[in-house]
Order: C-alpha cells, then sequence, then structure tokens
C-alpha cells in the first residue's frame, strides 16, 4: 500500500471515529435535551432553592421596618440521602439569592464550626504581630445573627412494579429566630422521579 492510500485510510478511520463519538455538549440548567438522572442534579438543586426562596420572601419572615437587614446563620442542613452530595449547592444558591433580596445578609464569622471564612479570626490575631502596622487595622466587631437556616435533604425509595421504581426527594429548611428560639418560616420542596428499578438512585 503506497503512502497516498494509507493517507486517505487513516482520514476515512479518523472521520468514521469522530462521526460516531458522542459529541460534549455545554446544558444550561432546565435545558430541554439535559440528562435525566435518578440521583440529585444540579436542576434538583435550582428548583429546590427557587422554591425556597420564592416561599421565604413571599411569607414576609425576613422584613423588617426598622431599616436593619437580617443577620443569617447556616446552621446545619444534613444530607440522609444515598448519595454523597454538598449540601452546600442549595445553601449557596439561596444565599446569594437572599443578599440580592437586600433583606438578608449572611455572616462568615461566626458558625457551629468556626468561622466559615477563617480569615476572621486570623485577622484578630494581626494586633499581636509586629510584622503589622497597627495604624492600618480596623476595629474588628463581630455583627452576630439575628436568624439560623438549618435543614435536612431526605431521600425516599418506592418500587412501583416489577420494572419501575419512585425516588422522591424532599427538601427542608428552616428558618429561625434566634432572639426567641422560634421558626419564622419552614418550607418543604418535594422532587419525584420515576425510573427503571433496575437502576440505582445514587
Amino acid at each position: 500500500m503506497n503512502s497516498a492510500i494509507k493517507v486517505i485510510s487513516l482520514a476515512a478511520i479518523l472521520g468514521i471515529t469522530t462521526g460516531c463519538a458522542t459529541q460534549t455538549r455545554l446544558l444550561t440548567p432546565g435545558a430541554v435535551d439535559e440528562p435525566v438522572t435518578m440521583g440529585l442534579s444540579a436542576s434538583d438543586f435550582e428548583q429546590a432553592a427557587a422554591e425556597s426562596i420564592q416561599s421565604m420572601l413571599g411569607s414576609g419572615a425576613v422584613d423588617r421596618h426598622d431599616g436593619k437587614k437580617n443577620i443569617m446563620v447556616v446552621s446545619t442542613v444534613l444530607n440522609d440521602t444515598m448519595q454523597r452530595i454538598d449540601t452546600d449547592q442549595l445553601v449557596k444558591k439561596i444565599r446569594v439569592e437572599l443578599l440580592r433580596s437586600g433583606k438578608v445578609m449572611t455572616t462568615t464569622a461566626i458558625g457551629l464550626n468556626g468561622a466559615e471564612d477563617k480569615m476572621t479570626a486570623a485577622y484578630g490575631e494581626l494586633s499581636q504581630s509586629r510584622k503589622v502596622d497597627r495604624s492600618t487595622l480596623v476595629t474588628q466587631k463581630l455583627t452576630a445573627p439575628n436568624m439560623s437556616l438549618s435543614g435536612k435533604i431526605l431521600q425516599r425509595n418506592n418500587r412501583v412494579d416489577s420494572s419501575r421504581q419512585l425516588v422522591e426527594y424532599y427538601f427542608q429548611l428552616t428558618l429561625t429566630d434566634l432572639g426567641n428560639g422560634l421558626a419564622v418560616w419552614e418550607g418543604e420542596t418535594p422532587i419525584r422521579k420515576l425510573g427503571s428499578a433496575k437502576g440505582t438512585a445514587w
């Protein structure tokens, strides 16, 4: 086989391979052609966060009449599903939208496991360092939260028949007034998926 034939043959093989290969696509959340999975997807978190924010803001639970903003701390959001998921994926979306609403800010200096932003504690120690010009330091006075967000993500599997199963997810959230310990808002977003009983749900 001469060189020209070899080149043509190689080009044909590459063309066939490229044509048969699955092309990578960038999908937008909620797109019609977005892959559907029995597990939790980005769209599921988008939906749960959107419904929670709409319910929370609509309830008036975060409205204040003194011109001040609520300061929220994120408590524990438990993952009670069969999957290894990061609950921050849900919480972060909620925090962003609450901040955009102009009614709620989230403290990153106070939390059950210490400060989310470790620089807060480190900054307080700078005054003890001889390497730092103390005249450039600002007085650190942390703002205490008046609200706490906690919750849980649940999963329940139910076999419909010999070939199908129903997987239900429940995004449960509670907003607590730290001044009196009362829940001022609670929400639950259910997401149900019907699929093959042979597939896994995690």
